[in-house]
């Protein structure tokens, strides 16, 4: 088989301008965004106060991840990432598969983020149909994404860092509101009211994991923004270190104090929880502020989505897996052809705002959830593959970048995702995600075995 070098050489062209700060800033804006500020409206559905637990364990999952992803990064930082890892480490179908999987669940994920947007603007003006909201800021963030990958970095970077300080400035008035002034009914006995803390047992906890996973999609985006990074091997180690624990920090103090503020049972879907946390603080304009900010949160991940949906299916082309034009680039170093078919999800959410606005945002997420999820468990099954054959290829040479305690972390890692996605069949809310994921990789190996087999180098 061919050196890894090959794949890197032919996903060359992509400009070189983003920095460790900006990348880690790309992987938070995608991963902060309607996973936490709606998403977890459906956790704490699933699994009441317990729903901490449920994000704890989808922690443990993603800090492995990251430490597999970056080992395998740090030694070959490119577009494809994990995709032509996969390709080159497992086999060509592996490569293709989990691509195409990833592509189309980011894709989906993009047009659910959308999709929140247009129920986050009916705060201001209900009588307004959503897909107006939906069709408007689709054409924006296109925009953003066709001008150049400098100025996608720098827009995400503010977006993230507005998402940044409206979290930590919601962690900081809860938790005065929790330890300081103590008004009725705010407390952490809220933990232990309709149902106690674990009110539908384990198994909602542990349902409650699928949602905390989805919610951490764009964790690996770090990896596939290395094609583009000014100095991939530091950049991608730097923001490794500190994304994970940035991110758990987010996402378990700031649901810790909302849960202590609002009854686990007054967590509905119809707006974010953490609007909910403003209006029954009665701080004014501080409901309005906070959902401006979960605006911005949901554009930030659809923004960060568009991007590394884009260079997946960059990938996929160089690759001779899809079309020839679609990894063109423009002058600015984009590919303006990956970018529009990427754009796909947003035209599905617009049909689904119009035919069903009420399920529209459950049916995105439902969707999107498989191959995000198979991808996750693809990452740990390809750094089972790619350990021993790294150190077969290079004797002698260390990695710059090692993941902890493999293989028993890998395969806990490999594991515990092939337990989520099972997991999904049980559920009234998320059948639909394995029932329309199989099929789609059965497709996909067809169309592998159809049209692009001969086409592989033996």
């Amino acid at each position: 088989m061919a050196n890894f070098d090959s794949i890197q050489q032919r996903e060359t062209g992509l400009q070189q301008h983003l920095n460790s700060a900006q990348m880690t800033m790309i992987a938070i804006g995608g991963a902060i965004g309607t996973g936490l500020f709606m998403g977890s409206a459906f956790a704490i559905g699933f699994a009441g106060p317990s729903v901490l637990i449920s994000y704890a364990i989808g922690a443990f999952i993603g800090l492995l991840l990251m430490g597999c992803l970056a080992e395998m990064t740090v030694a070959h930082p490119t577009s494809g990432s994990f995709g032509a890892y996969a390709e080159h480490y497992i086999s060509p179908l592996a490569g293709f598969v989990v691509r195409y999987a990833y592509w189309g669940a980011v894709v989906l994920a993009v047009g659910m983020e959308v999709t929140a947007v247009g129920k986050y603007m009916a705060y201001w003006f209900p009588t307004v149909d959503p897909w107006i909201w939906v069709a408007l800021f689709s054409i924006l963030l296109a925009a953003v994404n066709a001008t150049s990958v400098k100025a996608f970095g720098q827009v995400e970077y503010w977006f993230s860092m507005v998402k940044v300080i409206a979290i930590v400035a919601f962690i900081l008035i809860a938790a005065y509101v929790v330890f300081g002034t103590r008004p009725e009914g705010v407390g952490f006995d809220n933990y232990f009211v309709d149902g106690g803390f674990f009110p539908n047992g384990w198994w909602g906890t542990w349902v409650g994991v699928i949602v905390a996973i989805f919610s951490y999609l764009s964790l690996e985006s770090i990896a596939i923004a290395a094609g583009e990074a000014q100095n991939p091997k530091q950049a991608v180690t730097r923001a490794f270190r500190t994304t994970v624990l940035r991110l758990v920090l987010f996402y378990l103090l700031s649901l810790a104090l909302m849960l202590a503020v609002v009854p686990w049972s007054h967590a509905g879907t119809d707006k974010s929880p953490f609007v909910k946390v403003m209006e029954i603080l009665q701080i004014p304009g501080a409901a309005a502020a906070l959902n401006f900010v979960v605006l911005l949160a949901s554009l930030s991940a659809m923004n960060s989505q568009l991007y590394v949906t884009s260079r997946m299916m960059f990938s996929l082309s160089r690759g001779g897996y899809a079309p020839k034009g679609l990894s063109k680039l423009s002058k600015s170093g984009v590919p303006l052809g990956a970018i529009a078919v990427s754009c796909l999800g947003m035209a599905v959410a617009m049909v689904l705002n119009v035919l069903k606005p009420e399920q529209s945002l459950e049916l995105m997420m439902s969707i999107a959830m498989f191959g995000a999820m198979f991808a996750w468990f693809m990452v740990f099954v390809t750094h089972l593959f790619f350990r021993p054959r790294w150190q077969r290829e290079h004797p002698g040479q260390k990695l710059e970048f090692r993941m902890w305690g493999f293989p028993v972390l890998t395969l806990v890692g490999a594991l515990l995702m092939a337990g989520v996605i099972v997991t999904t069949l049980f559920t009234k809310e998320f059948h639909t995600t394995v029932l329309v994921g199989v099929p789609f990789l059965i497709v996909l190996v067809l169309v592998y075995a159809l049209w692009y087999r001969k086409k592989v180098t033996p």
